[in-house]
């Protein structure tokens, strides 16, 4: 019988559903059958044991874990880093020199047994950093350099007399940092761990003098705990408005806030709304800033000579010193700007006690070596990586190739940041490059879309563009497009230029070692074989 009613039954009840079992209450039921059927006593299944494919996060990690150097890094990167994230939030919170003053306070403040030069602008800081570190180690200095970002290597951010910081010493410096974290009011920032890692090892080292460059602003900055014996501004342009502002004004005061009561400041020819800026935040903080070209002395000329083919010579006169002609090691206009910076800055230093002599100076500047600017890293067809990430910066390298690097078309491969000013980028890249080629660094989650650039770019010119996915796809599409002598030019991002520099010189490695391979089998002797 319940076979049958099974048969029978419709799949959805009818109106009039007959009494046996409906599977829905009916609408004409019956008064002796419930409008609604009543609840079953709910008997509680037993939990199935389900198994996580996701593993289960590993626990933040403490000082005792840092036991070698690749520890140490996994440590650090645990910590927020504020250059790669795309959103950031630009207040005393997030970045708090409380945090990194209480920080050092534990340490035995490093920072105060230091006497150091604070570097602080939009373009040319690093420039600038490397040729006043060169003079000065030229001079006999020890010179502890602190700058930001890397290209290859963490460790290139520290340094003494152009070597980098030993895997151990910076090991050691995490060990210590991360024994003294559990005692602050909240995590340290990647950026302040570097920061504090450098001023503890410049300390322990004893260097002579400092070269520290802020990493953002300056205001803020975590480099914004020293008191220097000079405070240098670079250029200042658009960069990172959505936190320092939108107008030039707004950004030279985030600048500006290096800025200490009765400590000197030196800065370069400025937009006129900078230098009002500039002007008008040294008297606040009660200080004067000089600029090189107004209150100082300062001059420049292009000339070329068979010795160093094209080039710029700087003059700086003061009081106490006399540079005359000096030829800049760096190519481009805007790096006698920077040169000029440098050289005001040693003479602001022998106030301090530094002695320097001309010669010393002129040998020293000319040793200045600073990778991923306009540096050449391979030939046939030439290649160039530049890091140049703002509208200025990418307008100045432009004019510098066309100045100083002979070719005859020119492949831009670009690739940027989501917080920096597109627009004013694929403008000067629309000026300069005969085709561009659009693609993504890696590892950069604040990186722009390709697709994007290339759609942006259309819109501002006509000249011819495509995309890749990655370096490597772009380097295919530039390698089918030029011929001997032509350009392929690599900029728009640290991180682009960085993974280019390292693309290529694995590629000079294994040219060599195919060469060492070929040379040795011709060299080798020939072995005998039986003729059959």
């Amino acid at each position: 019988m319940v076979k049958a009613a099974a048969k029978t039954a419709p799949k959805t009840a009818p109106k009039t559903a007959p009494k046996t079992a409906p599977k829905t209450a009916p609408k004409t039921a019956p008064k002796t059958t419930p409008k609604t059927a009543p609840k079953e006593k709910e008997v509680e299944a037993p939990a199935k044991v389900v198994k996580s494919t996701k593993p289960a996060p590993e626990p933040l990690m403490v000082a005792k874990d840092i036991t070698n150097y690749n520890t140490a890094l996994k440590w650090l990167h645990e910590h927020a880093d504020h250059e790669k994230q795309r959103i950031i939030k630009y207040d005393p919170k997030t970045f708090s020199l409380d945090r990194i003053r209480e920080l050092l306070k534990l340490m035995g403040n490093p920072q105060d047994n230091l006497k150091c030069v604070h570097v602080a602008g939009t373009k040319g800081k690093g420039s600038t950093c490397a040729m006043l570190a060169a003079m000065l180690e030229g001079c006999g200095y020890s010179v502890g350099l602190f700058t930001s970002p890397h290209l290859m290597d963490l460790r290139e951010r520290i340094s003494i007399n152009t070597a980098m910081v030993p895997c151990n010493d910076l090991t050691d410096a995490f060990r210590e940092i991360a024994k003294v974290e559990t005692k602050l009011k909240g995590p340290l920032t990647f950026f302040e761990i570097m920061t504090a890692a450098a001023l503890k090892y410049f300390s322990d080292q004893a260097v002579d003098i400092v070269v520290l460059e802020t990493g953002l602003g300056g205001r803020l900055d975590a480099t914004n705990v020293v008191t220097p014996l000079v405070s240098l501004i670079t250029q200042i342009s658009y960069d990172h408005m959505n936190l320092l502002g939108k107008t030039l004004g707004e950004i030279a005061r985030e600048k500006a806030g290096i800025f200490k009561k009765n400590i000197p400041a030196l800065t370069v020819e400025q937009a006129p709304e900078v230098e009002a800026s500039l002007r008008e935040s040294a008297e606040a903080a009660g200080t004067k800033v000089e600029f090189c070209g107004k209150e100082v002395d300062f001059s420049f000329r292009f000339e070329s000579s068979k010795e160093l083919g094209p080039h710029m010579r700087v003059c700086l006169t003061t009081e106490k010193t006399k540079f005359e002609h000096l030829a800049v090691p760096m190519k481009g206009e805007h790096q006698a700007f920077n040169c000029g910076l440098a050289l005001a800055a040693l003479d602001k230093l022998r106030d301090h006690g530094f002695v320097f002599e001309e010669g010393k100076v002129v040998a020293g500047l000319a040793t200045t070596k600073l990778m991923g600017r306009m540096e050449e890293v391979w030939n046939h067809p030439k290649v160039i990586i530049d890091g140049a990430h703002n509208a200025a910066s990418i307008s100045a390298l432009v004019r510098s190739i066309g100045a100083h690097v002979p070719y005859d078309s020119m492949v831009m491969i670009f690739a940027c940041a989501a917080d920096k000013d597109i627009k004013g980028m694929l403008e000067q890249i629309a000026v300069g490059a005969d085709k561009v080629i659009f693609t993504q660094a890696k590892n950069n989650p604040r990186a722009v879309d390709e697709s994007d650039l290339l759609r942006d770019f259309a819109e501002i010119s006509g000249k011819m563009a495509q995309k890749a996915p990655d370096l490597e796809g772009a380097l295919r599409l530039a390698a089918r497009a030029v011929s001997r002598d032509d350009l392929i030019l690599i900029t728009g991002s640290f991180y682009l230029a960085g993974q280019a520099r390292k693309h290529f010189q694995e590629l000079s490695e294994l040219k060599a070692q195919k060469g060492k391979d070929a040379k040795a089998a011709a060299t080798a002797p020939q072995v005998p074989m039986k003729k059959r």
